[in-house]
């Protein structure tokens, strides 16, 4: 017997159309059942994809997809979706090398209408498809999913003030909430509500109200205010009814008979729609409901067992080396103030949070405020510290140049998760951080080698009147216990960690360890540049002067990285050895393990001493 019966009938959605209503929940049983088996064997996203399993039934039962478009945001909770729509076998290979993505990738199905895994994009590019169909004649609809947490973002709203204003779309934007402090949404009154206010009743009613009272202004004003005041006490709805959305719930969304004679209706309807849907992260699994942030992204565990924590003795991450030097920042000196966008775990600071919440500020994934309202704290003399991932800076960069940088202004940028991450892939590989930040004026950009050297260059941050980033890398270095006590490095200098001769190794952050591994090989010199701007120019004349090739270390992008900062240094010195600058790629670089993909771009010891190779080999 099969162990999945109804899920191994669906390769597409059409398959799950074809079922009828009442195997539906079955269908949702055995897909709840054969995520938590899954995702226990490659890692990945957990909670976020047991608490959608419902509403991607519903959404796929009920739409022609892909002729329908179903644009999912951040993308971290649609395995679901791939399994029904083809992908089951492939999830035994989900985000290794090689394998499915662990996000929405239009060039792996076609059900996979738009590229997500930053947040907040779902409502802009599902209201550009609503447009195209209006333009070209095409009757299909256009759904965004975006949960609550990416509502907090000034994009979400920017693209809602755009829809509200469009004339014959099919747009519905379902907000999949799951955190919001609001009652459980219980009872049979909740699904008359959602399925009346979606209903043709409702509308047609509302329509010739509104065709009646609009000979009556004063009329029509009072009737909107009243039901507008209404609304707002069964509802939370008022703020998107006034975008121009008609909006629909709270109703369950882990009921299908609530889901399913929504959906129909509003699938009916023209115009902007709005339907609030309730979730639990972690449905069907009492571990991930009990503790979803710990199940949000899990590695590899035994799921009758459970994720097993509180076994120590590793290495201490870049991350946690990071927390623990706020906290003893913030213990020094009152003015130091911790901000996040919504990342507190996953950039460290659970700690800082509970030692000094008079001091944390989570702003949400609202990454443009959280760096100009960092800029307002140094204004007023305090001590912002930012920690962010580096693609997630990305989002902030105007910000950055304009409200930080272009005033001096002495916030640090703690930036995680640089080069390259593993298996959240080309979506969240740090590759151009380098890059953006060393170009910009007033900047100063350093990469520690270890994690002593980590905490040293945090503390140079905080002592320096002006902006400075500190870019490190995900997971840990080679296990060097930082020192309590924090000296503040001198500005732009690096240091000779090996002498050799013939090739020096101008390494930068991450890449010191693999560089000590070559210049093993090659008795070559090894710099630990530290600084990426400004950049050692006397090291780098002292190693030009007494070496026949320097290469670049950099895991960033070769393309306007740091290598060719070094090779402009060159040009203007009288020694001019050969410059070779290795670093990532010009392409965007697929997920699997960190060491693969080192291996695959020519980064580790056997593709660098390769890369050197040749450089010898065509001058022979």
């Amino acid at each position: 017997m099969p162990r999945y019966p109804h899920l191994e009938r669906i390769s597409t959605p059409a398959d799950l159309r074809a079922l009828e209503r009442r195997d539906l929940d079955t269908v949702a049983d055995e897909l709840r059942a054969f995520l938590i088996e899954s995702v226990s064997k490659t890692g990945g996203h957990l909670s976020s994809n047991l608490g959608t399993v419902e509403l991607t039934i519903a959404l796929h039962h009920v739409f022609n997809t892909p002729q329908d478009r179903i644009v999912w945001d951040v993308g971290h909770q649609t395995y679901g979706h791939k399994i029904l729509s083809g992908r089951r076998e492939a999830m035994s290979g989900l985000r290794h090398w090689g394998g499915i993505s662990g996000f929405p990738r239009r060039s792996e199905s076609e059900y996979d209408t738009f590229g997500t895994a930053h947040s907040s994009t779902s409502i802009s590019a599902a209201l550009g498809m609503a447009v195209a169909a209006r333009d070209r004649g095409e009757n299909r609809h256009a759904i965004a999913v975006i949960g609550d947490g990416a509502m907090s973002a000034g994009m979400a709203f920017e693209a809602l003030n755009n829809a509200g204003d469009m004339e014959g779309i099919n747009l519905l934007v379902i907000l999949n909430d799951n955190e919001m402090s609001i009652s459980p949404p219980v009872g049979a009154l909740t699904k008359i509500l959602a399925r009346m206010m979606s209903g043709s009743t409702y509308n047609t009613a509302r329509r010739v109200g509104e065709k009646v009272l609009g000979m009556a202004p004063p009329v029509a004003e009072l009737a909107r205010k009243v039901e507008e005041y209404a609304k707002g006490m069964i509802a939370p709805g008022t703020l998107f009814e006034e975008f121009g959305f008609h909006y629909y719930g709270p109703i369950d969304g882990h009921d299908l008979d609530a889901l399913i004679p929504t959906l129909q209706n509003l699938k009916k309807l023209k115009g902007p729609q709005f339907l609030h849907v309730i979730t639990k992260k972690g449905q069907g699994y009492k571990l991930a409901e009990a503790d979803p942030v710990l199940y949000h992204g899990v590695s590899k565990f035994d799921h009758t067992a459970g994720i097993q924590s509180g076994k120590g003795g590793g290495k201490l991450t870049y991350t946690q080396v990071f927390g623990d030097w706020l906290c003893d920042m913030a213990a020094a000196d009152k003015r130091v103030i911790g901000i996040t966008p919504a990342m507190r775990e996953g950039s460290g600071m659970v700690r800082f949070a509970q030692e000094y919440p008079d001091r944390y500020y989570d702003v949400g994934i609202a990454e443009q405020h959280a760096v100009t309202f960092a800029a307002g704290l140094a204004c007023e003399g305090l001590k912002p510290v930012v920690a962010i991932y580096s693609t997630f800076l990305q989002r902030g960069y105007d910000q950055l140049i304009h409200d930080v940088a272009l005033q001096n202004l002495p916030v640090v940028f703690a930036i995680d998760r640089a080069g390259l991450v593993g298996a959240d892939g080309a979506t969240h590989h740090g590759a151009f951080d380098l890059s953006f930040l060393a170009c910009i004026p007033n900047m100063v950009v350093m990469a520690p080698a270890d994690e002593n050297e980590c905490r040293q260059m945090l503390y140079t941050a905080v002592r320096r009147e002006g902006p400075t980033a500190v870019r490190y890398p995900r997971g840990s270095g080679r296990g060097v216990v930082p020192e309590r006590e924090m000296t503040a490095l001198p500005i732009g200098k690096g240091e000779i960690r090996r002498q050799g001769r013939g090739v020096a190794l101008l390494a930068f952050g991450s890449m010191v360890d693999v560089a000590l591994e070559v210049a093993d090989a090659l008795d070559a010199t090894v710099a630990n540049m530290r600084f990426v701007k400004p950049l050692d120019e006397a090291l780098i004349a002292e190693l030009a002067a007494n070496h026949e090739l320097l290469v670049t270390l950099e895991e960033n992008a070769v393309i306007g990285g740091v290598g060719g900062e070094v090779s402009r240094v060159v040009d203007g010195l009288a020694s001019r050895p050969r410059v070779l600058r290795l670093g990532l790629p010009d392409s965007f670089i697929d997920h699997g393990d960190q060491a693969q993909l080192l291996a695959s771009v020519g980064l580790d010891k056997a593709g660098i001493l390769a890369s050197i190779g040749r450089v010898y080999t065509s001058n022979s």
